[in-house]
C-alpha cells in the first residue's frame, strides 16, 4: 500500500509525473535562495558577498589555510575559489602567498583589516536568527538534520 505524503491528495497520489511542491530538492533550493537574500541584505554593510563571507568565516576560525583546505571546508574547487580569493585580496581583507614548504600551494591569510572585520560580522548571526523566526535551539536542530542529510547524499553521489 502506498502512503500519502503531506501534500498528497488521492488525485496527486495516482499521478505519475513529479509535482514541484513535492520535491525536497526544490524546497532546499528555494530555501537557499531566500536565505541568500537575507544574507545579501545583512552583508551589504560589510561589502561582502555570501561566498566571500563563507571564506572569511573559515579564516576567522583558523587563519592561514591553503586554497585546498578552504575549498574542502566550503565544498568548492580551486577554479571557483581562486577568483573569489583574488577579490578578497583586492579588497585588502586577505593575503595570498606561496607556501614555503610547497610552492605549488597558495596560503590565504587574514590581513589586519580582515581580522578587524570579524567584530562587525558578529551581528550577522543575530540578523539571520531574527529573519528565520526560529529559536537558536530550533536552528541548531535543523542544522544537524541538514548536516546529516548532506553526509548521506554525499555518500550516494
Amino acid at each position: 500500500m502506498q502512503t500519502m505524503g503531506m501534500n498528497d491528495t488521492p488525485a496527486r497520489q495516482a499521478r505519475r509525473t513529479p509535482v514541484l511542491d513535492d520535491q525536497l530538492c526544490f524546497a532546499l533550493y528555494s530555501t537557499g535562495l531566500a536565505m541568500n537574500k537575507v544574507y545579501r541584505k545583512l552583508l551589504r554593510k560589510l561589502d561582502l558577498t555570501y561566498s566571500q563571507y563563507l571564506v572569511m568565516l573559515v579564516l576567522w576560525e583558523k587563519d592561514e589555510q591553503t586554497v585546498s583546505e578552504i575549498g574542502a571546508r566550503l565544498f568548492l574547487d580551486s577554479a571557483t575559489l581562486t577568483p573569489l580569493l583574488k577579490r578578497l585580496e583586492a579588497a585588502g581583507l586577505v593575503s595570498r602567498t606561496r607556501s614555503a614548504a610547497d610552492e605549488r600551494q597558495v596560503v590565504i591569510g587574514l590581513t589586519h583589516t580582515g581580522r578587524a572585520m570579524e567584530q562587525e560580522a558578529a551581528a550577522i548571526y543575530d540578523g539571520v536568527l531574527c529573519a528565520t523566526g526560529c529559536t537558536p535551539s530550533e536552528l541548531a536542530a535543523l542544522k544537524r538534520q541538514l548536516d546529516s542529510l548532506r553526509g548521506t547524499l554525499a555518500n550516494h553521489a
